[in-house]
């Protein structure tokens, strides 16, 4: 009978202390919750916040381009539409220049509350910068988008 293949701890502390995908999954967790909390009173999550906002256009968006911009599948994307717009803040309907394709439009009701919630993002989102050291929160966008 062959020993079984065994991975030494060495190589575990290893990857818990160096692993970029751990720690950007690890910050990323973190960030959501933070968010989500800042969120909370107007009954969305930090996802449904960056959705919505990334339908914050002169034209309303494809479905395509919504989900290459939040690097999500359609199909994810759609499922993560429905409840936004079963309450009435945004609507999909068909492009009229192409009827194949869907476009995502706002309702006044999803501007208003991202009118109203946009301020908390905003404070937020300078006290996690404010936590960075100087010049954190650039040089971390920098290596962000350069995985991205």
């Amino acid at each position: 009978m062959s020993k079984p293949l065994e991975v030494p701890f060495a190589a575990t502390l290893h990857v818990r202390d160096t692993c970029l995908c751990l720690h950007a999954q690890r910050a990323a967790r973190a960030l959501a919750r933070r968010f989500d909390q800042a969120l909370a009173p107007f009954e969305i999550t930090s996802g449904q916040f960056s959705l919505l906002m990334s339908l914050n256009r002169p034209e309303p968006p494809t479905i395509g381009s919504v989900s290459g911009l939040l690097a999500m599948d359609r199909t994810t994307l759609t499922a993560n539409l429905k409840p936004l717009e079963r309450r009435g803040l945004l609507t999909v309907g068909v492009d009229p220049r192409d009827r194949r394709s869907r476009r995502l439009a706002l309702t006044q009701a999803g501007m208003a509350l991202l009118a109203r919630a946009l301020p908390v993002w905003t404070q937020t989102h300078a006290e996690v910068e404010a936590g960075l050291p100087l010049g954190g929160g650039d040089a971390l966008r920098a290596g962000l988008l350069a995985l991205a």
